[in-house]
């Protein structure tokens, strides 16, 4: 069956609720609770179980600027990982509330691909927006999971 524009949505919006959760689970529960659901939410949004995920995070340089393995996402996501010294932990920023708008996507068969802009207001009323891209994929169980993220600050010239 296609993926449908209303598959894409919810995977969108199942990213952003993770991504609200991690920041929550951190204020509740200190930066062990905030792991525990990270990774929860890793498995349920990334498709690491099916192979490399090709992840740019906006905040990664040098040589440890894409994540393919879900160790190296867990470490963008609440830092505290020795391999990944420079990370401070994205999710952590105190995030309460996540949209995305669409500029264009595009599904074939199992695949799906989607670009647009994510804005992510933190507990103080902080709005950041950054330039994002989302590849999906269908798991065994038909579930969209993301296989390309890469997210990047828009340019300013």
């Amino acid at each position: 069956m296609p993926i449908a524009e209303s598959e894409l949505t919810a995977a969108r919006s199942a990213w952003g609720v993770g991504l609200v959760s991690i920041a929550q689970a951190y204020e509740a529960d200190g930066i062990e609770g905030a792991r525990a659901v990270a990774s929860r939410v890793l498995d349920e949004v990334y498709g690491y179980d099916m192979g490399p995920v090709l992840f740019k995070p906006t905040m990664a340089s040098g040589e440890q600027t894409f994540r393919p393995t879900k160790r190296g996402a867990l470490a963008y996501f609440v830092g505290q990982d020795p391999e990944f010294p420079l990370d401070s932990g994205f999710g952590l920023k105190g995030w309460r509330d996540v949209k995305s708008e669409t500029a264009a996507s595009f599904a074939d068969g199992h695949v799906a691909m989607w670009m647009g802009w994510v804005t992510m207001t933190d507990k103080d009323g902080l709005i950041t927006k950054v330039d994002k891209s989302f590849g999906y994929k269908r798991d065994a169980d038909g579930v969209l999971r993301i296989v390309l993220h890469h997210s990047s600050l828009p340019y300013q010239p």
